[in-house]
């Protein structure tokens, strides 16, 4: 595949919105000598950049980060992935949004090494002369690894730097192939408003917690026994255009304490559903359909029933030549632990460019309803 050079104040000075920027094939040297990556990011650079939220959790806002903050949060992300000594970057994240800015755009010259980048989701991986990487993830990526494992295992050290949605299945597989002396998984939580907010580091084994970043605490107590809303103190929260950044975040993330730094998540407020009295956590629910269910995409969205309140309905998009009648929906229904209100067929599954679902699925269409 062929990769457009551009020079690093194409990418500083269109705020990471330049279609050629956001949607193109090219690739950075932040190796160029002399090249000072922190004067050119402080010259270049806008003063402030406009990041929207992705309209997963309703309409989508715009939210202002400053040139700073951003040059900082990306310092942080190099510390993570420092110990692996990587001599490129590989990246799939959009730059439009907060997670590609920093990773994608600003993690390279960070750590002064080239980047490759691309917005499609196939074909090969670069070659880039390195035998140490960072890869900048999505979640269909982890797939794209597994194809390549050649490219992966011809490698030293891979870390896989992720943001965003739920890792998927896939990223425990990718870690089993690649073994633990090569691969990392290192996994960042965070949102356009908070910017990052913790990270966690995956070799595979028992699901670790979460470190809060340095600059970030609780505005709120935790607790080691009790499920307590995630309510964050971080001078990088970013404002809305015209307004001050607010002093607090209230994330819409359940969490119970492990120490006074450290968490583990229990899930989005949004995701968790109590049906008939079981307490249902939508993210996991999918995953384990990802197991049962040979489909092209699907989604555990929550709704309201008249009779019982809370309730779900399962929708799927087939592969080209199916039908609803060949998926396992008896697994499936093991699999959520109460039967869904109905089993909605839809031509596709509605996410944002970082693979989160929408909870407006109205752009999909039914192509059947099962119940």
């Amino acid at each position: 595949m062929v990769y457009q050079e551009l020079a690093p104040v194409a990418v500083l000075s269109s705020g990471f919105s330049a279609p050629e920027v956001a949607e193109g094939q090219w690739h950075v040297r932040w190796d160029a000598a002399g090249l000072d990556p922190a004067a050119l990011v402080a010259e270049t650079m806008p003063d402030t950049v406009d990041f929207h939220t992705s309209g997963s959790t309703g309409s989508s806002r715009c939210w202002r980060r400053t040139r700073e903050n951003l040059w900082r949060e990306a310092g942080m992300l190099a510390e993570l992935v420092g110990p692996g000594e990587p001599r490129a970057v590989v990246a799939f994240a959009p730059p439009i949004h907060i997670f590609g800015a920093l990773a994608t755009g600003l993690l390279p010259a960070h750590l002064r090494v080239p980047v490759w980048y691309r917005s499609e989701f196939f074909g090969g991986l670069p070659d880039t002369g390195a035998k140490r990487v960072v890869v900048v993830a999505t979640p269909w990526i982890f797939s794209l690894l597994l194809a390549h494992l050649d490219w992966v295992r011809a490698m030293d050290q891979v870390t896989v730097l992720y943001g965003g949605a739920k890792l998927p299945a896939s990223a425990g597989e990718f870690l089993a192939a690649a073994g633990p002396d090569r691969a990392v998984i290192a996994e960042t939580i965070g949102s356009t408003e908070t910017g990052g907010i913790g990270y966690r580091l995956w070799r595979g084994g028992e699901t670790p917690p979460w470190t809060l970043f340095a600059d970030v605490s609780f505005a709120e107590p935790v607790s080691a026994d009790a499920d307590v809303p995630l309510v964050v103190r971080t001078p990088r929260l970013a404002a809305r255009p015209g307004e001050a950044a607010p002093p607090t975040w209230a994330t819409g993330d359940l969490v119970r304490a492990v120490d006074d730094r450290t968490f583990r998540h229990i899930g989005r407020s949004g995701r968790l559903v109590k049906v008939n009295g079981r307490r249902i956590d939508l993210d996991q629910v999918e995953h384990a359909l990802r197991d049962v269910l040979d489909c092209a995409d699907l989604a555990v969205q929550p709704v309201s029933d008249r009779m019982i309140g809370e309730h779900v309905d399962l929708l799927v998009a087939l592969h080209p030549g199916t039908e609803l009648n060949d998926l396992d929906l008896a697994a499936a229904i093991s699999a959520i632990g109460v039967r869904p209100r109905r089993v909605r067929v839809v031509d596709r599954i509605a996410r944002s460019a970082m693979g989160k679902l929408r909870q407006d699925q109205s752009l999909t269409a039914d192509a059947g309803v099962a119940p």
